[in-house]
This record gives structure tokens, C-alpha cells and sequence, in this order.
């Protein structure tokens, strides 16, 4: 809606150009009659229902201005909060600690498509030897979640986490707090001092990093990737993301 209406204030402003003779002032343009006003209106209607295609084309480079906009925005967003978006003591790091490009994924234990991505992300760990990948605590699917969440955090107190959110992610059906508990020890946690170090301040703390950094970055939904500097919405596939990290490694060239 917002973009129609831009459409039409930039059709107006050209017809109005457009009608204007040569060497007149804007002020003199200003004093354009209400019966001269119409007939402008006239001629932009009649050209457009002859020519509808300019408007599908208008839309689509009024989109692709906008996108391109966004997309610079998000970038300028992940320059400045590079350090909490990649360098947290907080976070888990998986793959080449020393990568040359870091992918960071927003994630929730309870999101399908998530665990749909975890194939593709670890495809892509296991193939390129210099990635970098860290998961970013972001649930968002209910108490569940959040206590899937809480869990995994603390688990690295027993330098069990990876196994821990692999097992969870490879989990069917919905993840509440008993499946959590079963999980954890089936991954070898000790159950009990799991608990209690999830009441542990940085547990807390973690968390509400990934949901201050998400809302910064306009994340709604998960998966949401960025690799180096760039954004990836959704599960869009491996090609995807392996491209992406390829346009940031030619980047950094």
C-alpha cells in the first residue's frame, strides 16, 4: 500500500513536469488551475490504461530500490554489532574456530524448518574447512523453547552443548521440558547440575542477546542467517547459503 502510494505522488510530480512548458518557474507550476490539474490527471490516466505494463514495471523498481535499501540498512546493522553477533563469550562456536567466514544462524528447538536447515548446515561444515559457525539462541515457539533454549545454554558448563543441540534439533515432535531432560541424559549430562546451572545468570543473558540482536536486524521468524556481512531470511537451501558464504569469501579477497 505504502508503495502505491509512492507510485502515485512520483506519476503526479512527472506528469506535472511533463506539463510545464519549458523556462517556467515551479512557482508558476504551482498556479496551475483546478480544470488544468484535471486534464493532467486525464492524460496520465489515459496513458497508463494504454500502457499498463509502466506500471508493473514502476512496482518492480520501486521493490528493488526498496530491497536494495533494506538490505544496505541490515548491512550497516551487522557492522555494528559485529562483536555480539560474532565474537560472544556467550555463544557456542561449531566448525573452524578460526574460519575465514562465520555463518551465524537464529534458531528455535522447536522450529520445523530449522530442522529441516540442519542437514544444509552441516553439509556445509563438514565440506568447507574453513567455516565458522556459531548458533544464536532465539526462541520464539513458546515455554518449550525457551527452556530447550536455558538447557543447551547450560550444558556447555559441561562441555556438552553441540551433541546436546544436535540431539534436540534431530528431535521429531515437540520439544518441551521432558523431552529436554530425557535428551540430556541420553547425551550423557549430569541431569540435576544441568538444572541448576540453568538458573545461572548467563543463561538469561545469552538469550536476551539474541533476542535484542534479532529485533535490531528486523528478525521474525527462524531460520535467519547472516554470513559475514550479509542477511539470509529462511530455510532457503544449501545453494543458498553456500553461495552466500562464496560472495563473502570473494569479499574479503
Amino acid at each position: 500500500m505504502r508503495s502505491a502510494k509512492r507510485l502515485a505522488v512520483l506519476f503526479t510530480s512527472a506528469a506535472v513536469a511533463l506539463a510545464v512548458p519549458a523556462g517556467m518557474a515551479p512557482a508558476q507550476a504551482e498556479e496551475f488551475s483546478d480544470a488544468q490539474r484535471g486534464e493532467i490527471g486525464e492524460i496520465v490516466r489515459d496513458y497508463l490504461l494504454e500502457n499498463p505494463e509502466v506500471l508493473r514495471e514502476a512496482f518492480q523498481a520501486l521493490e528493488e530500490k526498496e530491497q536494495a535499501a533494506q538490505a544496505e540498512k541490515v548491512t550497516d546493522l551487522i557492522r555494528e554489532n559485529s562483536d555480539a553477533l560474532f565474537q560472544s563469550p556467550l555463544d557456542h562456536v561449531a566448525g573452524n574456530p578460526d574460519g575465514d567466514v562465520t555463518m551465524v544462524e537464529f534458531f528455535d528447538y522447536n522450529c520445523g524448518y530449522c530442522k529441516r536447515s540442519l542437514a544444509d548446515v552441516l553439509a556445509l561444515i563438514e565440506n568447507d574447512p574453513d567455516l565458522r559457525f556459531i548458533p544464536k539462541e532465539f526462541p520464539i515457539l513458546g515455554p518449550g523453547s525457551v527452556f530447550a533454549s536455558r538447557a543447551a545454554i547450560a550444558s556447555r558448563k559441561q562441555d556438552k552443548y553441540w551433541p546436546f543441540h544436535l540431539a534436540m534439533m534431530k528431535h521429531r515432535g515437540e520439544i518441551d521440558e521432558d523431552t529436554v531432560l530425557k535428551i540430556a541424559g541420553d547425551v550423557g549430562l549430569d541431569v540435576e547440575q544441568l538444572k541448576t546451572d540453568m538458573e545461572a545468570p548467563e543463561v538469561k543473558e545469552t538469550i536476551e542477546q539474541g533476542y535484542k540482536l534479532a529485533n535490531l536486524l528486523g528478525i521474525q521468524g527462524t531460520p535467519a542467517f547472516v554470513i559475514g556481512e550479509q542477511f539470509v531470511p529462511g530455510a532457503m537451501g544449501r545453494e543458498v547459503l553456500e553461495g552466500a558464504i562464496d560472495a563473502e569469501r570473494q569479499a574479503g579477497e
